[in-house]
């Protein structure tokens, strides 16, 4: 009886490695196109959480995983318009907006492809937050319903910066600096 406890015990831990093995090859980009999972690094280049695009039908849902963030803080999320985070973060240009808007979700003329919540850091600095963003896609090119490519030629950047957006003000929503950055498509040039 024990050494069949032995072998149904060492067959579940070797389904879930398998299953490990297969969720995390999952989260490649090359093992499916429409699933993607990307490292957030601060500005000394530490890894600092992780961001998860998955394509929906009306968007790409985008969860956000990281820490290091001042207790209870707000921070703005963009997506921005170039494949780059090095050096400083401004390699990564302005906010997505290739429908030329002004910048913010409140703002009669807004808003960039880009914009998004802002996120919300808990007692303890960290962030866990999904955001559905209904202008964008992770196809190779603009879709029929008007969403925009993130893997066009520059490719894209996701920047965490240090202050609030206020969903108005031009051109950041008086965001502050660059706290973070993930690089969601690197440029094709």
């Amino acid at each position: 009886m024990k050494n069949f406890k032995f072998l149904t015990l060492t067959a579940a831990v070797a389904m879930l490695g398998f299953g490990a093995s297969a969720a995390l090859a999952h989260d490649h980009p090359d093992h499916d196109a429409q699933h993607y999972s990307y490292e957030l690094t601060n500005a000394e280049g530490a890894v600092i959480g992780s961001v998860m695009l998955k394509e929906a039908k009306t968007g790409v849902l985008i969860t956000i995983d990281a820490e290091g963030m001042s207790a209870g803080s707000t921070h703005a999320v963009h997506i921005h318009e170039t494949g780059k985070c090095s050096p400083d973060f401004t390699a990564a240009g302005g906010h997505f907006n290739p429908s030329g808007h002004e910048h913010g979700m409140m703002h009669g003329e807004g808003q960039h492809a880009g914009d998004m919540p802002n996120l919300h850091a808990s007692a303890d600095g960290t962030v866990k937050q999904e955001i559905l963003n209904t202008m964008i896609t992770l196809e190779d090119a603009d879709t029929e319903d008007g969403r925009h490519t993130i893997h066009d030629a520059d490719g894209s950047a996701l920047i965490i910066h240090e202050g609030a957006d206020d969903y108005t003000s031009q051109p950041t929503g008086a965001a502050g600096g660059r706290l973070a950055c993930a690089v969601l498509a690197e440029p094709k040039e």
